[in-house]
């Protein structure tokens, strides 16, 4: 990296610091809609002061603008950076040492709501703007920024947005939200996402509830939802909807060699969870095959009958279960759905009623011989000095179809993140020495994709 630009980021840092407390102070919880729409004013303020051009723009769904931000470079090349500057509800508020929306140092790590998802992220990459035009006094290729305000709720509406604006986001390739180091600090470049479909069971026995006496004859809405969940997934984990597993694409050579590449981190995450082991007693490269590759299908949570203190002998009249399916390269979550609906009346759970949140997403995932993914790795090994680890995806969902395939870029992703970093539970936190770091990356990605 060269000298003159490692400089500006160190000289940059404590501003750049400020800057993300200034962001992360501000709440923008797009489930609650607190503060979104001030937040995307905030943010759009932010990067006109970086010396981008900047617009905030409607969002096919109200309440949730798009914060816009594009300036020219000498090559004609240009870089899109995709973000969210909305942030998870920050409940439950007493697990917080802190409070949520007043970013707090400690121990050098700062927290906040939002501080890890995405806002460290965002100011990262305006910082490594601002270090590249003081350095030269131009940025070394076109940039673009798209930050939605949607995303933790499913970025409903992103798809239309991205479809109407193909022009205005026209680029050569996309560096997506999130990215970071491992366990023992090696950069990880994420390359792809798991798609996502997002299911409410609810299941009515009858018209009101009953005295529990009534068991021997009354249908129990609790236990017929859990025998219909009971034929979803067997206790090996392997889900029993006939076709589910039809369109996973299989690994390439390479995605599976990276996948047996990436270090054993099971055991922190173990000791972090406080678990004494993992399903199917799963560890090394066969906890992450199957945690990357694999798709998922987990009960987020349920409901029915009496829970609160003390006893009380009903029987439940109505039962609701919320379950969610993490899907792979080339799952389809409508494809998904349509077998869900079809296995369970096949099973005799007809009377069950299966809604599909809207906002269900593509699973997607770059080829890890893109130019575009070696430039991103080669500048990650000069800044850290360690070999970097590549992923195919990670296990989590996001809009990246929409980028890779409808505008038909590559993507990777580089960042401040760090695996207990408390993403979407109180606590939530980055190290600043990430931070710095990350910037560096930034700066050096950009410095490389003008010449390259």
């Amino acid at each position: 990296m060269r000298a003159k630009l490692a400089q500006q980021v160190e000289s940059l840092l404590p501003a750049a610091v400020a800057d993300l407390v200034r962001l992360c102070a501000h709440p923008s919880v797009s489930a609650q809609k607190l503060g979104v729409e001030e937040c995307a004013r905030l943010l759009a303020s932010m990067m006109e002061e970086a010396g981008l051009s900047t617009r905030v723009l409607p969002s096919p769904e109200p309440g949730y603008p798009v914060v816009y931000a594009e300036r020219k470079g000498r090559s004609p090349k240009t870089l899109l950076f995709y973000n969210h500057y909305d942030v998870q509800p920050p409940e439950p508020l007493g697990e917080w040492l802190s409070p949520p929306f007043q970013p707090t140092k400690r121990e050098g790590k700062l927290y906040a709501r939002g501080v890890a998802d995405d806002k460290g992220h965002i100011a990262a990459r305006l910082a490594a703007v601002k270090a590249l035009l003081n350095a030269d006094g131009e940025l070394p290729c076109g940039v673009k920024f798209i930050s939605e305000g949607c995303e933790e709720i499913g970025s409903p509406g992103l798809h239309k947005f991205v479809e109407e604006h193909k022009a205005l986001l026209a680029a050569d390739a996309c560096l997506w939200e999130g990215g970071g180091v491992d366990w023992q600090g090696r950069p990880s470049i994420t390359l792809g996402l798991k798609g996502i479909l997002y299911v409410e069971l609810e299941c009515r026995a009858a018209s009101r509830d009953s005295h529990s006496s009534y068991g021997t004859v009354v249908p129990n809405a609790a236990w017929r939802l859990a025998w219909a969940l009971s034929t979803i997934k067997d206790r090996n984990e392997r889900v029993l909807i006939p076709g589910f597993y039809d369109g996973v694409r299989p690994p390439t050579a390479a995605e599976l060699a990276a996948v047996d590449a990436l270090p054993a981190e099971d055991e922190e995450l173990r000791r972090s969870l406080g678990l004494s082991g993992f399903v199917l007693g799963l560890r090394g490269s066969a906890w992450h095959r199957k945690h990357t590759l694999e798709p998922a299908c987990n009960i987020c949570g349920m409901e029915s009958g009496y829970t609160g203190p003390g006893a009380k002998t009903v029987l439940p009249s109505w039962a609701r279960a919320k379950m969610d399916f993490r899907l792979v390269p080339d799952q389809q979550p409508l494809d998904i759905l349509a077998k869900l609906k079809k296995h369970l009346a096949a099973q005799g759970f007809e009377d069950i009623q299966v809604k599909a949140r809207d906002a269900n997403e593509m699973p997607a995932r770059t080829s890890m011989d893109s130019p575009f993914v070696e430039l991103v790795k080669v500048t990650a090994r000069d800044v850290y000095g360690v070999e970097p680890l590549l992923v195919p995806n990670i296990a989590g969902s996001g809009p990246m179809y929409l980028f890779s395939h409808g505008l038909g870029l590559p993507i990777a992703s580089a960042g401040v993140d760090y695996p207990d970093n408390h993403i979407h539970a109180p606590n939530e936190n980055i190290r600043l020495e990430d931070y710095r770091k990350g910037i560096l990356h930034l700066a050096a990605i950009l410095d490389a994709f003008g010449r390259a």
